[in-house]
């Protein structure tokens, strides 16, 4: 039985798929342990992992001007990379480095910048799961850049020229990995390139924790790559549905979904108003899942609102789902096979957002243009074009058949066994 460390940090997005490989790999008998904030202690050790804090952890759920900084267009994921994650790099490596004592294996989010550098002094083989194909930077299949949208209509000029869009990439973020440099100057270790972009993948194994659908492998991605379809794990899916959705859903047709993830959902905005005026003016149901948010008042009897509900559990009744584009959330929403509106914040969710629209089971809308007449016309375009839901259930096929969770938990065992060879 081998001890293997799962570490991550960020929203339900983040720690979900680890979950789902955490509990996989216990069944195959081996000691799991989580490297994770504090905030997700209850929810793992609820399943019965050993769990250890790491920081940074200093975000508060209730502080919402700091969230909707971190949400920003324009800035939000330089704060939250250069900020946050790297700036505090010193800590995570502390804190990693207890976890990770007598170790076989890491498995690693590439957002946990200490990671490489815990794995190189304890000598332990690593592996880096990548949730979205944006964060391979390639030339080939180019991330849409969440401040610099336009960008993206670079995309048919082929690799060459968006080369040079990475590159610009790189240039603008080429000092967000000062403090991981520093880092590893101070430990005596060799240095990298760019931590965040190029140098962050393992040479031990790197797992595109996503379905070929959203995103094929490419030939710039590291050739250690294995792509394994979506990890999924749906937190609360074995209670079911609440008995009051279960009565909503069997009074009426087919409903519209509006959610907001874990994280945007908690700087909501005018999301779930819109979407009301919306779904009232299209003379359709409406689920709105709000989290924490204080529900909106009055409702008819034909939209509900709830805090939560499983997204593998209630997507799949759904007409079309209005999201934020978050991976996760858009992972579960090909799943269920039915069409998506994607109204991205920030982050990877505008390059998530443009890949769906490319498959052809979702439309977008830009968060400054979200509004209740853009809604309609949307949705309309998406309910009233059988093309849309044609797609959405051959691609809905193609996820349900895919196993990511097996395939990577193979690939991490393949890696053990060279290790005890």
């Amino acid at each position: 039985m081998s001890r293997i460390v799962l570490t991550t940090m960020g929203s339900l997005g983040d720690l979900h798929p680890f979950i789902a490989i955490g509990l996989e790999l216990r069944d195959r008998g081996h000691d799991i342990v989580f490297a994770t904030v504090k905030q997700d202690r209850a929810k793992v050790e609820s399943l019965g992992f050993e769990f250890f804090s790491i920081r940074p952890d200093y975000i508060a759920m209730d502080d919402r001007k700091m969230l909707a900084l971190m949400m920003d267009l324009q800035k939000g994921t330089e704060r939250v990379i250069r900020d946050y994650f790297s700036a505090n790099v010193r800590d995570t490596y502390a804190d990693l480095m207890d976890a990770a004592q007598n170790a076989d294996f890491i498995v690693s989010h590439e957002i946990v910048y200490a990671t490489p550098l815990v794995a190189e002094i304890l000598k332990v083989p690593w592996v880096v799961c990548i949730l979205g194909p944006g964060s391979f930077f390639s030339a080939y299949d180019p991330f849409v850049l969440a401040p610099f949208p336009a960008l993206a209509k670079l995309r048919v000029f082929g690799p060459t020229v968006n080369r040079w869009v990475m590159d610009y990439a790189r240039f603008v973020t080429r000092d967000w990995g000062e403090p991981i440099h520093r880092l590893r100057q101070n430990l005596g270790l060799e240095p990298v390139g760019h931590p965040i972009i190029d140098d962050k993948f393992s040479p031990d194994l790197v797992l595109a924790l996503f379905s070929p659908v959203l995103g094929s492998p490419q030939p710039d991605w590291p050739p250690n790559t294995v792509a394994t379809g979506f990890a999924f794990y749906d937190g609360n899916s074995e209670r079911g549905l609440a008995p009051e959705l279960q009565q909503f859903l069997a009074s009426g047709e087919p409903p519209i979904v509006f959610t907001l993830g874990s994280a945007a959902v908690l700087v909501p905005g005018d999301f779930y108003a819109i979407g009301i005026e919306a779904a009232k003016n299209l003379n359709r149901r409406a689920i709105l899942l709000i989290g924490n948010n204080p529900p909106p008042e009055p409702l008819p009897e034909s939209i509900i609102a709830l805090d939560y509900a499983p997204f593998s559990e209630i997507f799949p009744h759904a007409c079309a789902i209005v999201h934020q584009g978050g991976v996760g959330t858009t992972a579960q929403g090909l799943r269920s096979g039915h069409p998506t509106l994607v109204v991205p914040y920030s982050h990877d969710q505008p390059d998530n957002a443009a890949r769906l629209e490319r498959l052809g089971t979702s439309r977008t809308i830009p968060r400054k243009q979200y509004s209740a007449s853009r809604v309609i016309r949307e949705l309309g375009q998406l309910l009233n074009h059988p093309s849309y839901a044609a797609k959405a259930a051959e691609i809905g096929r193609i996820l349900q058949s895919e196993n990511g969770v097996g395939v990577a938990c193979d690939e991490i065992e393949k890696r053990l066994s060279i290790k005890y060879c």
